[in-house]
């Protein structure tokens, strides 16, 4: 007769094994699945570190227009606290002849309660009581509303630096801001460059290099040369071929967009603003590509935040970005808004 054993049931140990071996294919399949994307490629870098550029220049003009009020504010409150000392000697005069009146009043017969409130430290007001004026001299009126009125005015000046101060502390933390996040962005890009190769990277730079040469070539040739300020603006521009670009700087070495075209339309003796946004105004405003001149303004992206130099033949000199520095390069490569002819 067959024997019909029952199998012998597992151990717990060797469950416990089965359990284990079970957890840790999982979880190795778990690892694979979750397992870090793949090194983006060298163009998936630049795309994305081109992006930050862009950003950093953004707050970069912001930043920008933030310096230019805080100087303009900080000029404004020099002048008026300026005003304010004068006027305050001026009032100290003032109350000094004043005294030297009732002085004289008190030798000649005895100080008057009227004379009294006048060399009060308010006399405001005091022209008012009627009552009292029949026993003020003419001179000791006039020099009463002469206070009177420098009180005014010291009191408007002291109110108005008071407001300018409160606005200056204001622009200083946008100042603050505006240039955190363009170096945000700007660490964010180094970043990016630093998980290519030596190769890579230095890829990156010849062919920003190639490009603008080609960029350049396609400037000289059939263009138009720049005449009068505009054309003086660009070959001015031209000198600084080659310079680094740097959020905030208006060289010599090393620029922002907006800090080059600037010292370009200087060196040709036109004062323009600082600002891409302000820059915009500066002169006749061009749409339509075909009709810009070699020197005009041109200006990019729907915020306006990217300034250069037209350089002819559908070619723009600027400021680019820190890994192109000052260059030429095709406007095609950029959205282009309008042009600026300078007036």
């Amino acid at each position: 007769m067959a024997s019909h054993r029952r199998p012998k049931p597992p151990t717990r140990t060797r469950v416990s094994v089965l359990s284990a071996l079970a957890t840790a294919a999982v979880a190795l399949s778990s690892h694979s699945a979750m397992a870090a994307p793949a090194k983006p490629s060298k163009d998936e870098v630049k795309s994305k570190v081109d992006a930050l550029y862009e950003e950093s220049e953004q707050a970069t003009e912001k930043f920008n227009g933030a310096k230019e009020r805080q100087d303009q504010l900080e000029k404004e409150i020099s002048q008026l606290q300026d005003r304010v000392a004068r006027g305050q000697d001026e009032l100290n005069n003032l109350r000094n002849t004043l005294g030297s009146m009732a002085t004289a009043q008190y030798r000649g017969g005895g100080l008057d309660q009227s004379v009294l409130l006048m060399l009060s430290e308010d006399p405001e007001g005091y022209l008012d009581k009627a009552s009292t004026l029949q026993q003020v001299s003419g001179k000791q009126v006039e020099a009463i509303s002469k206070i009177q009125a420098k009180q005014r005015s010291l009191a408007q000046q002291r109110q108005e630096a008071a407001g300018k101060l409160a606005d200056l502390e204001a622009v200083r933390k946008e100042l603050a801001e505006k240039k955190a996040a363009a170096q945000s962005k700007l660490a964010d890009a180094q970043a990016l460059l630093n998980t290519l190769t030596a190769e890579e990277r230095g890829q990156l730079k010849s062919d920003a290099a190639k490009d603008g040469q080609s960029a350049a070539d396609a400037a000289g040739k059939g263009a138009v040369k720049g005449s009068g300020r505009a054309g003086a603006a660009l070959a001015a521009a031209i000198t600084q071929k080659g310079d680094a670009y740097h959020m905030g700087d208006t060289g010599p070495d090393s620029w922002d967009c907006s800090g080059l075209t600037q010292w370009a339309y200087a060196q040709a003796g036109v004062k323009i603003s600082r600002v891409t946004t302000t820059q915009a105004n500066d002169g006749t405003r061009i749409y339509n590509e075909s009709e810009l001149q070699p020197g005009d303004l041109v200006l990019f992206y729907g915020d306006l935040h990217h300034v250069g130099l037209y350089a002819g033949n559908g070619q723009v000199f600027h400021a680019s970005n820190p890994r192109g520095g000052v260059r030429y390069e095709a406007m095609k490569n950029m959205p282009f808004q309008f042009g600026v002819r300078v007036g």
